[in-house]
Formats: structure tokens, sequence, C-alpha cells
């Protein structure tokens, strides 16, 4: 064979190997071309079961969904996403020292201890490993869930067996199990912990899944924050609005209207604290002309003090006509009042039944502050502190055996003022408290002008004392004044 021949056929030879080679070359790359499109599609599926998942989770957000509606929809949501075979959520109890299950899908390998009974009462009742798994709180800080909780970022297992805490249930009945969990936290708080899990005849997590878990987790914690938040002012609002109508409803027990007495002018008026006033100020009718009023602090603020309140208007109308005493009255209101009063809580008034004829007040303190009477002949002011109980500190017989009446005879141009603690307590930037002594000097400054110059002049000057400083306690002031 010649060279030139030798030589065509080693071309031959090496063209047919790079043919070869080529064609090898060209069906890999087609076969990596297959496996990155279904990596692609796998990914872009995922995305997709993202975008649901979001979109999901917040038309539940605006429906205010409850905890547990919004955490199935969480655990059901990211099973889905990431291909999972089940998924857990759980919170922490008040005191954050366990957590509690809020859902637990069905097909969720168990991630807490289980003792062997189970196994043994599971395989005559298969759903009793379901309920045991809804129920079981664990520790914070202890086992698989617990240790996640307290934990700086989530993690992922790849073989659950290989963790030893979860007993003999898991290790026998549901082996070769990876799991992602997370850490919930919203605003610096935790507010729970979410877990997936995955058999692993059922193929494994990838990094995209870790990832994708991750901000889930993060998205999840932030929306349960939210939907809280919305709960909780939604709830405010709505109490509120309640104690505005209560506020409305109290308004009508205040007097709408000064009386007209013959001889006598009265001016009185409340400004509450809160929306709720525990002070309350009365006129009540009674016999041959005469009239009763009230002036009375209830211990505490808010609701119960305004109940309370209510409660005492009540007795005290319905008893005012009883007798002519005002501390006999208050005697039967207090009889009537203590069974049903709070060991911590009290009223303390001041009742006058105001005579026209005589030209005189008779009137009783139970545990209130003083009456002030300005006396036109010398320009004084008299600070008259009868003695008397509280209401509702004792049951009748030391309260009837202290609380006494005292006569007030009134001269033309003599004012005598009812107040409560709100008025003397106020208090100014330098909590300095209005004091008695000012009390008296507005008082007496004012009183010759009229109860209705009485009333406002003390007003704006605690105000005025007080500055831009919050009301801290409820005024109110009742002036009675004989023309």
């Amino acid at each position: 064979m010649g060279i030139i021949q030798y030589l065509c056929l080693a071309l031959i030879g090496i063209s047919s190997v790079l043919g070869c080679v080529l064609i090898l070359a060209l069906i890999n790359q087609r076969a990596r071309a297959k496996r990155l499109k279904q990596v692609l599609n796998a990914l872009s599926g995922e995305e997709e079961r993202m975008f649901h998942f979001l979109h999901d989770l917040g038309t539940a957000i605006g429906a205010e969904p409850t905890d547990g509606a919004l955490s199935r929809i969480i655990v059901e949501g990211i099973v889905d996403v990431v291909g999972a075979s089940g998924g857990v959520i759980y919170y922490p109890t008040g005191d954050a020292k366990f957590l509690v299950p809020a859902y637990v899908s069905e097909q969720c390998p168990p991630l807490i201890p289980l003792p062997e009974s189970v196994l043994v009462d599971a395989k005559e009742d298969g759903r009793v490993v379901m309920s045991r798994l809804n129920l079981e709180r664990i520790k914070t800080g202890e086992g698989l869930l617990g240790r996640a909780y307290v934990a700086a970022d989530a993690v992922h297992i790849e073989d659950l067996s290989e963790y030893g805490v979860l007993g003999i249930y898991v290790r026998r009945e549901v082996p070769n199990v990876a799991v992602m969990i997370s850490p919930m936290r919203y605003a610096g708080q935790e507010i729970g912990v979410l877990a997936v899990a995955k058999l692993k005849s059922e193929g494994d997590f990838s990094l995209n899944d870790f990832a994708v878990f991750r901000s889930v987790a993060e998205q999840s914690a932030f929306a349960i924050g939210n939907a809280r938040i919305h709960r909780e002012a939604n709830a405010r609002m709505a109490i509120e609005g309640e104690l505005h109508n209560a506020r409305e409803v109290q308004r009508v027990l205040l007097p709408q209207e000064d009386p007209k007495v013959r001889g006598f002018r009265l001016h009185g008026m409340n400004l509450a604290a809160r929306i709720i006033s525990g002070d309350y100020y009365d006129y009540i009718e009674l016999k041959d002309g005469k009239l009763g009023v009230v002036v009375a602090d209830v211990s505490g603020k808010g609701v119960a003090a305004g109940l309370l309140m209510a409660m005492c208007r009540s007795l005290l109308r319905a008893l005012a006509l009883s007798h002519e005493s005002p501390s006999k009255v208050l005697g039967a209101v207090n009889r009537y009042l203590f069974p049903d009063i709070r060991e911590d809580m009290f009223i303390s008034l001041n009742y006058g039944v105001l005579d026209p004829e005589a030209g005189r007040m008779v009137f009783a303190r139970a545990g209130h502050d003083p009456a002030l009477v300005f006396r036109k002949a010398t320009g004084w002011v008299e600070v008259l502190r009868p003695r008397g109980l509280a209401l509702g500190i004792d049951q009748g017989e030391v309260f009837e055996r202290v609380t006494e009446d005292c006569v007030v005879d009134m001269e033309s141009g003599d004012c005598v003022l009812f107040f409560t603690d709100g008025v003397k307590e106020a208090m100014n930037a330098d909590e300095e408290e209005f004091g008695m002594e000012r009390l008296s000097k507005v008082f007496c400054e004012a009183a010759v002008l009229g109860a209705e110059a009485v009333v406002k002049r003390v007003q704006e000057a605690v105000e005025k004392f007080s500055g831009e400083g919050a009301q801290m306690d409820d005024v109110t002031l009742v002036a009675i004044e004989r023309r």
C-alpha cells in the first residue's frame, strides 16, 4: 500500500472518530438541554405556585381571618409550593413557655416526640397519631420545633432519622424524612415556628426549595403579625364605639338642666377624664318642695366605675323618699349596695337636702371631700367636714353610727360648693396639686357673682393650672346659691 493510500485511510478513520465524538457531544448537549428545560419548567412551576400562594395569603388577610384559618392557608400553601408531604405551624402560649399546634396537615410526618403507646394505639385507630399531634404542646427551646423557635435562622435537615430526639414512633414508622423549619418573627418578636416535611421516597428538598421556604416563612410571619394588628385595631374600635355609646347613655343619667328652686340658684357640671366617668351629680325632687342634691365619686375609673355609679344613682333615687335625714338615706343605700360591691371599690359622696322654705340645707358626707360655704356677710369661706364613712366599706352598723347630718343655714348671697377630688388633686407640670387653698380662693372671688360663675371660674382655674397636661381624674362641681 502506498503512502497516499495509507494517509487516505487514516484521514477516513480520524473523520469517523471525530464524527462519533461530535454525535456523542450533540446527544449529551441535547440531554443537558432537556434536563435544563426540566429544571426551568420546575422553577417556573414553583414560581407560579408561589405567586398563587402569596395571592391567596393577601386575599385571606383582607378577610380578617382567625389565626387558625390563616395558619391552614400558610401550611397548605407552602406544602404545595415546595412539594412537601405535609407541614405544621405552632404558636407560643401567653407566657411563651410552650408551643401549641395551630395547624397540622394530615400527611405531615410527626415532628414531635411520641411515646411507644401511640404506636400500639395507632394500629387499632389510625386517627390516634393525628389527634395526639393536634393536642400535644411542646416546651420552647426543647426538641426539634422548640429549638427552631428560638433559633436565629431557618434550618434544612436532610435526613430526620439522624435527629435522635423524636422518639420510637418516628424512627420506626416514618424514617427517611427531610424537613425544613423556620422561626417566625414579626417586629422583633417571636410569633411561631413553621415546618414542612417530605418523605425521601417522594424526593428531596433542593437548595431552591429551601430558599423559597425561608422567603415564605418571612412573608407568613408578616401576614400573621399584620392580621393580628388589624384584628386588635378593629376590636379596639368596636370597644371604643361601645364606650362612646355607654358615655351617651351616661350623659342621659346626668341632669339635662339645672332645677328651678324658689329663692335659690343651682348649677352643676361633670367633666370626664376618660370616656366613662366615675363621678356624677344629680338633683332629686322630694316632698314638700325640697330638693336632693348629690355629688359622688366612685373609686377607680372606666367601665367598672361607670356601672357602679349608675347603680348608686338608681338606689339613691329610689330610697331618697324613705327618710328626711340624708345620713339615714345613705345608710339604706349602703346596706343595699354593700353585698354587690367589689372589695377594692367604694363610693364617696355628699348628699344634701335643700329646704327652700327654711332657707337651709342639711347634708351628709359619706367619706367625701368637704363642702365649702361662702358667707356673704363676712366674705369668708367655711370648710364643713361632718363625720361620715364611704359607701361600700362597711356592711351597715359602723357606717350608720359614724355618718351624721350637718345643717347649713343660708342667708342671701351665701353659696355652697360640692366638688370631687379631681378638682383639688389636679396637677401642673411640676406635679404640684391645685389644692384646697387655691380652690377656696377662687370660690371666694367667684361666689359673689353667683352659682354659674362659681362653676365656670373654678373649671377655668383648674384648666389653667394644669396647662397642657392630660386630665388625670373626673371633675364634678355643683354650686348652690341663695339669691
